[in-house]
């Protein structure tokens, strides 16, 4: 019986590390994105620990609530890794209305420069406005 248990432990564990594992399009769209976020370090930005990974399509956006802090600049970055054509980035504020920011869109590749008037919610929209579903990796940088 305890072997029995043993193994079905076994069994758990690897399919909990499958489940956990990244798979290529995330290690190519991360990888992508830090390289792109490079742009920012050299303006004294900070890349924020963590991301977030989604899949967007024309019809599906995905939104990332964020805690952000006055007196701070952000850049939000998005990356593809060479599996869209046409990649958008907005930022809106707690009651979901569009904020002032500065936009980048290249490609696969968006950002959007922002500084928050007040602390609090933000909410960070990523679209595909062009090309074929896609899976994506958003971070953030402050300064």
């Amino acid at each position: 019986m305890i072997r029995f248990i043993l193994m079905v432990l076994a069994g758990c564990a690897v399919t909990l590390a499958r489940c956990l594992a990244d798979t290529d399009d995330q290690v190519a769209a991360r990888s992508d994105v830090i390289d792109f976020a490079g742009a920012f370090q050299n303006d004294g930005f900070k890349i924020r620990d963590g991301n977030f990974f989604g899949k967007v399509s024309k019809d599906h956006p995905q939104v990332v609530a964020v805690n952000l802090y006055s007196g701070n600049a952000y850049w939000f970055t998005a990356s593809t890794g060479q599996k869209a054509e046409r990649l958008k980035i907005s930022v809106f504020d707690d009651n979901g209305k569009p904020v002032s920011y500065l936009p980048y869109e290249f490609g696969d590749r968006a950002a959007a420069g922002f500084s928050p008037d007040a602390s609090g919610l933000y909410y960070v929209k990523v679209a595909l406005e062009e090309g074929q579903p896609a899976t994506f990796c958003l971070i953030y940088s402050y300064k």
